[in-house]
């Protein structure tokens, strides 16, 4: 066990709220007392056990399992899907729950279509009455509520999936129309053995077109190429995890020159395998921490995973050996990666710079909270 980390940079108050956290999946954070209440709602044997055994069907603590880990989300996902209370509610309870760890801005990914109930052929399911956009209007709502009660900034990105072409330009579609309007960016997810399709890229060029940031998951368990790719063909603004880009150094060497953004998830790649090594002090972060990469600490998928943000740290500091000096400055490299307006982000690196004491403390910016300028 990992003994707890020192608070980072300065002595913060419990309340305050002073991270950052750039890749989270929406449908990997849900409470596991919230999967209870649903399993039960929906008539799920799940929900009949005790609550101690369901919890190990909506987890997983393995190490290098991938089959066993996509099935978690195959068992609580039909839960979700077409249930417009608990898909307000998820939103909204994430914001508590980062809220209750630190987290001052958060950017939550999701692919819409995984969670709707009409016009998703791929699935069945098209007689339903939630299709994706009622699904990010959810989503935006429970977002936009919980900023208000918990005092953060939540943000989206909506996913396209590898293997599902027919989504890609619809998830465009409703990044452009929900432009700075909660959500402010798209991803590429799914199984990296999937080659991004024409109709990824297309969506990919359009965002970039309409000036909607861009960030794929690319270098996790997929080669370096796949990182290349993701910054040449999709213009990423951002790599999701991007371990195996120190597989090519001439590849990784641009990634640091051009201070590419590394979405890097410490338990993640170790339940998953990922990052080719369980023991941290092997782990790419700390080579990345050393060459200066611009890097964040993220958690993927809290609820799935059974980790925090706070835990995230306390791995790199415990585990990783990376210095207090270092994990602030990933909470900063984090905000100036932000997808955010530039006005927005300058907001959010005086509100961390005051968190951590390098300017004075005030209350105020502009005469009311940063979040309350929430998009």
């Amino acid at each position: 066990m990992l003994r707890k980390m020192a608070a980072t940079g300065v002595a913060l108050a419990g309340s305050q709220k002073f991270r950052v956290e750039l890749h989270c999946h929406l449908d990997g954070s849900i409470r596991c007392s919230t999967l209870y209440d649903l399993a039960k709602k929906r008539g799920s044997p799940e929900g009949d056990k005790p609550y101690e055994e369901f919890i190990k069907s909506v987890t997983y603590t393995g190490i290098g399992n991938l089959p066993k880990f996509l099935n978690v989300f195959k068992v609580f996902i039909p839960w979700v899907v077409g249930d417009k209370e608990a898909i307000e509610r998820i939103a909204y309870e994430l914001c508590e729950d980062k809220a209750a760890n630190g987290v001052t801005y958060i950017e939550a990914r999701y692919c819409p279509q995984l969670l709707a109930n009409k016009d998703i052929v791929e699935f069945g399911r098209v007689d339903g009455d939630v299709a994706p956009r009622d699904v990010v209007m959810l989503v935006n709502k429970g977002l936009r509520r919980g900023c208000q009660d918990f005092g953060i900034t939540a943000t989206s990105i909506l996913c396209c999936m590898r293997g599902f072409p027919g989504w890609s330009h619809d998830i465009v579609e409703l990044c452009k129309e929900f432009h700075n309007d909660t959500v402010v960016g798209i991803d590429l997810a799914g199984d990296e053995n999937i080659p991004a399709c024409k109709e990824d890229i297309d969506a990919f060029t359009e965002a970039a077109n309409c000036g909607i940031y861009r960030t794929v998951h690319a270098g996790e368990a997929g080669p370096a190429a796949n990182v290349k790719e993701a910054l040449d063909v999709m213009k990423a603004d951002r790599i999701g995890h991007g371990y195996h880009v120190l597989e090519d150094e001439k590849l990784y060497h641009r990634v640091i020159d051009e201070r590419i953004h590394l979405e890097v998830c410490p338990m993640s790649s170790y339940h998953l395998g990922t990052a080719g090594t369980t023991d941290f002090k092997k782990h790419p972060a700390v080579r990345f921490a050393a060459d200066k990469v611009n890097f964040s600490l993220n958690t993927d998928d809290d609820s799935v995973f059974q980790t925090t943000l706070i835990n995230e740290f306390n791995v790199a500091f415990n585990g990783m050996g990376l210095s207090e000096a270092e994990l602030t400055k990933l909470t900063f490299n984090a905000a100036r990666s932000a997808f955010l307006p530039d006005d927005k982000k300058q907001q959010l690196l005086q509100h961390l710079k005051m968190s951590f004491g390098v300017i004075p403390h005030s209350d105020e910016l502009n005469g009311q909270p940063w979040y309350c300028n929430a998009l």
